[in-house]
Order: structure tokens, then C-alpha cells, then sequence
């Protein structure tokens, strides 16, 4: 303890990058907790995220609160963590017997770092080094623009060849939705990265992918950026869109990225670690959701559209007084879809989460579906409320023909 006190001490403050609390004891509390600094006003906080189910939490705290929070988290709750600043890095872990294993080591600080912590060491106020210690400072704030998987001012290939950013970085006019939509994607993806194989090639497939912006972006930060190998199978049903998606991938040489034409409901493929689908239209999102599922796949993110198919069927007399009002009842079918979707991700092994994206092209905020495979089927009492809500609605979903309740696939 008293070595994860002095990390503590030391690390906590405004160049703290992250720190990471992961191997939860009891899930059930926490699935995962992420700190990093903020500036509230003038004053700096450190704000933690707390994962549990489908929940999020945010909570600041000074840095002798954080400092006992994150000590007591780690002899209670968590069995690992993984600490981050600009000059030191270490990692926690902690044995089922309580023992306490602490590793850390000095990082080379970037350039504008050195410059920062000159300039406060010596106490200059040349207007580059001021320059340079405002932004750093400005950076920690609520205020700030948000510290990117991509950052901005940095040049990423695909990036420039998609007219997202310029040949020097800068974000395109008008292009900032997309910029914000690709990194808020990646960060789905990071989230999720501990589950996928570290001991073999990722096997990914994207359906629906369109104009592929997500599907290069998913291929940059995993094979680019994370050094994992990885083949990505891009699936959508326009010729033009798969010529030109597979000539940029080849110009790019992204060589484990390829792309084919071809309908969701009729894919035949031979399996995939994960599973993408974001806009497939109505139906095709439940026979995405099928492929992964019987593929055993560990990781699902889908982005329903165009959900017609339950505001078809929902009878209820005593729902008429809502359901007489057409788009309430288009919302209602929307949201009850996204939930039967999934309560039979859940039933077949999955934990899901159900979590706010960003998305310009269709609405202000689309919902994404998260679901990460255990072991463990779920069923009795949650299986039963699941048919009786289809039973009060009149309603019979095409995933639960799909993925029947008396079957289970692969884990």
C-alpha cells in the first residue's frame, strides 16, 4: 500500500492521463472505473466513471479523496489497475488473496510537456511558454474541446482521403459531426478491446457498412494504432459503394480490410469476433444480430434504423390513448425494438448495454447496442417477463423466430 500511495501522490495531478480500474470482484457493483483530471471552475477535481450494467456514474473528488477512494477500490473491489500520467506509469494487481503487486516506471514527457513544466519550474512568462501551459490547463476543463482517439491536428490517412481532415490535420468545414462521430465510435471500441483475442487474428465484420467511414476508422485504431492483427469484411448491397471502399483500402494499404457486396439475411460466413452493424434498415439488424449470435461472436454493436416492423403489430386497448398519436407510437415501437433486441442478446449469454451515439445522417442521437458474450445463458423470470410484455403488445418480434428461446449457440 504504501507503494500505490506514493504513485498516487505523485501521479495525480493536471498531467495525469488516465487510470484505469478493471477485474471487477463483484460486477454486479462495478464492471469498471475510469479517473481522469478536470477542472471545475478554477479548482482541479479528478472525476471517476464508474461502469455498472448499463449504467453510468460520474462522481469529482479532490485528490486525498481520490487518493483513499481509489486505495480502498482496489482492496474491496477491483483486482487491477493500470495508471497513466505524462511522466509516470504504473500497474496494480491485486491476487485473490489480497496481496498487492505494484509496478511503475518513468515516460519521456513530449515536448510540449517539457516546455510546460519549464516554464513553471522557472517561473517564465515568455508568451510561447505561457501559451503552452494555458492550453494544458485549458485541456482539463468541461469547457475544453475533447481530447480525441484522433486527435485533431494530427493527419490520418483515411481521414484526408475521406475529406474528413485536411492534408494537414485540420478537421474539414463542415465535417466536425463526423470527426466527432468516428471518435465517439472508437471509444465503443476501447471500451471493449480486453475482450477480444489477443492470441490470434480478429476476425470483424461490418454489415451495412456504406460509405465505410466507421469501418476504415475500426480498422486504423485496431490494426494502426493497437497493433493487433486483425481482417475486417466490410457487407452492403451497393456495387459502387464496395468498388470504391476496396480501392481506397488497397490504396491505402490496408491489406486485412476488404469489402463485399452482398444482403445480410443471405451472408454466409465462416464467423467473426465482432460483429458490427450500424443502420442496417428494419429486419436486417435482427439477421446481423443472428449471424453474431450464432457465430458465437464476443463483441455486437449494432445501431438500429428504420425500426417499422413492431409499430406494425402493437394492439393494446389500453395503450390506445398513446397509440392513436403516430409518432409516439413510431417511438414507443422504436424503443420496445431496441429493448426485446436486448433482453434476447441477454438470454443468449450476452451482457448489453444500451448506450446514446452520435449520428448526424439520421437523428441528433441514435442508440447503440453493446453486447459483450459470457458463458452464462439467462433465462427463467426475465425470459418470462420478455413473453408476457410480446403477449400484452400483440407483438412477435422477427429475432425471437431467429434466435427461438429454446435454443443456444456457441459460447
Amino acid at each position: 500500500m504504501e507503494e500505490l500511495q506514493r504513485i498516487l501522490e505523485t501521479i495525480l495531478n493536471e498531467d495525469l492521463e488516465q487510470i484505469i480500474l478493471s477485474n471487477t470482484r463483484e460486477p454486479s457493483v462495478a464492471s469498471k472505473a475510469k479517473i481522469r483530471p478536470v477542472l471545475i471552475g478554477d479548482e482541479l477535481k479528478f472525476q471517476e466513471t464508474r461502469y455498472q450494467g448499463t449504467k453510468v456514474f460520474h462522481e469529482n473528488y479532490d485528490k486525498e479523496a481520490m487518493i483513499s477512494r481509489i486505495r480502498q477500490e482496489l482492496s474491496e473491489l477491483f483486482r487491477q489497475g493500470e495508471l497513466r500520467g505524462k511522466t509516470l506509469e504504473g500497474t496494480v494487481l491485486v491476487s485473490k488473496k489480497g496481496k498487492m503487486t505494484v509496478k511503475s516506471r518513468k515516460r519521456n514527457p513530449g515536448a510540449a510537456n517539457a516546455v510546460f513544466t519549464q516554464a513553471g519550474q522557472n517561473g517564465e512568462t515568455a508568451r510561447g511558454k505561457t501559451a503552452v501551459a494555458d492550453n494544458h490547463i485549458a485541456g482539463l476543463s468541461h469547457n475544453r474541446t475533447k481530447q480525441y482517439i484522433l486527435p485533431e491536428g494530427e493527419p490520418v490517412d483515411f481521414l484526408v482521403r475521406l475529406g474528413v481532415q485536411t492534408p494537414d490535420g485540420r478537421i474539414t468545414k463542415n465535417r466536425y459531426d463526423k470527426f466527432r462521430q468516428i471518435n465517439r465510435y472508437l471509444e465503443f471500441i476501447e471500451d471493449v478491446l480486453e475482450e477480444l483475442p489477443k492470441d490470434r487474428t480478429i476476425q470483424m465484420v461490418d454489415f451495412g457498412c456504406g460509405k465505410s467511414y466507421l469501418t476504415f476508422a475500426a480498422y486504423y485504431f485496431l490494426h494502426v494504432k493497437q497493433g493487433r492483427n486483425l481482417n475486417v469484411i466490410g457487407l452492403d448491397l451497393k456495387e459502387d459503394v464496395i468498388r470504391n471502399c476496396n480501392a481506397l483500402a488497397r490504396e491505402l494499404g490496408y491489406e486485412g480490410l476488404r469489402f463485399e457486396q452482398g444482403d445480410i439475411s443471405a451472408y454466409q460466413g465462416e464467423g467473426a469476433d465482432i460483429v458490427i452493424s450500424l443502420h442496417a434498415c428494419d429486419l436486417a439488424t435482427d439477421y446481423a444480430l443472428e449471424k453474431a449470435v450464432k457465430w458465437g461472436a464476443k463483441v455486437i454493436m449494432a445501431v438500429p434504423c428504420c425500426q417499422h416492423e413492431l409499430n406494425r403489430q402493437i394492439k393494446n386497448d389500453m395503450l390506445k390513448p398513446v397509440l392513436k398519436y403516430g409518432i409516439l407510437k413510431e417511438r414507443m415501437a422504436a424503443l420496445i425494438t431496441d429493448a426485446v433486441r436486448a433482453d434476447i442478446l441477454e438470454r443468449q449469454g450476452y451482457e448489453v448495454q444500451i448506450l446514446e451515439f452520435i449520428d448526424m445522417e439520421h437523428t441528433p442521437k441514435n442508440l447503440l447496442l453493446r453486447a459483450v458474450k459470457h458463458r452464462k445463458m439467462k433465462g427463467g423470470r426475465q425470459d418470462e417477463a420478455l413473453r408476457e410484455m410480446e403477449e400484452f403488445l400483440q407483438i412477435r418480434p422477427t429475432l425471437e423466430r431467429l434466435l427461438p428461446r429454446q435454443e443456444c449457440y456457441k459460447g
